[in-house]
């Protein structure tokens, strides 16, 4: 699934047509209209735009799992500082 791909941008993903797989999307006429008006391709379009949403949950996700360690991590810098604080010049 070369779109779920966190680690690397839509962008940078170039699936061949055998990575590709037909799906009905409705869409609003207007949108529609615009987009092609605009000269966008409208299946690089949701495809950039599903990968952004699979990032996005990905990440939420990620946060909700590991809250307890995070909250235990900041309560440990606000209780005794940052570790190496002391080498920081700035």
């Amino acid at each position: 699934m070369p779109y779920a791909r966190s680690h690397q941008s839509a962008a940078m993903v170039r699936p061949t047509a055998r990575d590709r797989k037909p799906a009905n999307l409705s869409l609003p006429v207007d949108l529609i209209d615009e987009a092609r008006s605009l000269g966008i391709n409208l299946s690089q379009a949701a495809a950039s735009g599903i990968a952004a949403a699979i990032t996005q949950h990905r990440q939420a996700r990620w946060v909700a799992e590991n809250q307890d360690a995070l909250q235990s991590s900041n309560a440990f810098v606000d209780q005794n500082g940052l570790p190496l604080d002391r080498y920081r010049h700035f």
